[in-house]
């Protein structure tokens, strides 16, 4: 008995009857024994039960079950030999590994450039190439250190190790972007990338600008020979413009990019505008900048006019109506002096005519005085004619 289960015997679990030899069976038991061992106890009862349960099976399926056991027992020990190989060949490699910082770098030209490389293990070359290029060597057991040309140089980062190389590129032109490759010689090479940017020029045409308070005034700032196209912005009075009053746009000249920014301002007080551009590798942008000036307006004279040309019209039609009654009452006195000489013009007329003819004929006038003769003392009448001396005749 095995942990209190009485097991069947073998045989009777193959399905034979009679004697049972059980010696050859004892090579194929020997595993699933010390599985059995190893999985304690309880494993054990459960096993045995399971069997116990299981219906009688035939050699021949007997043998196909240990073969299948060997065939997983093979695949198991292949695959455990395959990860270990993985994993030796990998802390092999990894004991070889070269590291590049940074894995991007972005320069400005004529600037310099450092990238630095970590190599893991012993190594006896090291080659250094820029563009395509290979520009400079070191040799480890000898420390020599071999440009290309000037503009590349290297050190080794510690006095007492060769696990760190610095790699510099002095005054950096566009045409050394691209990859930059560090090759150790029996290691796999590591790759980084270098992006070079161009600064150019910014003018604002025209120069200074006078302008009319609160009139509108319109700058446009040109930058030429950038690479990328610059970030434009515009700055008054150093405030930053907002920029939904401006308009930027860029187009290709060649390898590099010019680019022209128009802003339109409200000149309510005189300002210094100033246009800038920027690149991320410049540590400040460069500006332009020009000064607006402000004209005062002219005072402002409709209201003025406007009252003055009420006022005079007021009174000229004042002065018309006084006029016209000043004619009328003058005309009036007129007519009646008119009237009134007629009337005794007519009266005198009137008066002439009852005179007798004696009266009338041989009538000496004494106001009459000869031409030849004068008399200072002039004699008017009261109607205000003058008195003439003749004589009437009828």
């Amino acid at each position: 008995m095995i942990d209190g289960v009485k097991p069947r015997p073998f045989c009777a679990l193959i399905g034979r009857q009679g004697s049972c030899d059980t010696s050859k069976f004892k090579i194929m038991a020997e595993p699933v024994k010390a599985w059995l061992q190893q999985r304690g106890p309880a494993r054990r009862r459960t096993f045995i039960k399971e069997a116990a349960k299981r219906p009688m099976v035939t050699p021949e399926e007997l043998t196909s079950t240990a073969q299948r056991f060997n065939t997983v027992m093979m695949t198991s020990w292949k695959i455990w030999f395959g990860l270990m190989s993985v994993c030796l060949l990998q802390s092999r490699v990894m004991s070889q590994k070269v590291q590049l910082e940074p894995l991007n770098s972005t320069a400005l030209r004529d600037s310099d450039v450092q990238f630095t490389a970590t190599i893991q293990g012993d190594w006896e070359v090291t080659n250094w190439g820029v563009g395509g290029i290979q520009v400079l060597t070191i040799v480890n057991s000898t420390d020599n250190i071999i440009p290309s040309a000037d503009r590349f140089s290297a050190r080794f980062c510690f006095d007492t190790s060769r696990s760190c190389v610095e790699f510099t590129i002095h005054n950096v032109t566009r045409a050394d972007a691209g990859e930059v490759v560090c090759s150790v010689q029996g290691h796999q090479p590591a790759t980084a990338q270098l992006y070079v940017q161009e600064s150019g020029t910014v003018s604002i045409p025209g120069g200074n600008v006078t302008v009319m308070q609160g009139g509108e005034v319109e700058l446009e700032c040109v930058t030429t020979a950038w690479f990328p196209a610059p970030t434009v912005s515009w700055t008054q009075n150093g405030q930053v413009v907002n920029s939904s009053l401006y308009n930027t746009t860029s187009t290709p000249d060649g390898d590099s990019f010019n680019s022209t920014s128009t802003v339109r301002l409200t000149a309510s007080r005189s300002a210094r505008v100033e246009c800038l551009a920027s690149l991320s590798t410049l540590t400040a942008p460069q500006s332009s900048s020009v000064y607006i000036q402000i004209v005062p307006k002219p005072p402002d004279w409709t209201v003025l006019i406007a009252v003055v040309v009420s006022f005079g019209s007021c009174g000229l039609l004042v002065f018309l109506i006084l006029g016209i009654m000043i004619c009328y009452k003058h005309r009036k006195e007129k007519k009646q002096n008119y009237q009134d000489e007629m009337r005794r013009v007519r009266t005198h007329s009137q008066l002439s005519v009852i005179d007798t003819p004696e009266q009338v004929r041989g009538r000496v006038n004494e106001s009459y005085e000869p031409e030849n003769q004068r008399n200072d003392t002039i004699n008017w009448t009261e109607s205000g004619y003058r008195k003439h001396r003749h004589m009437t005749f009828v």
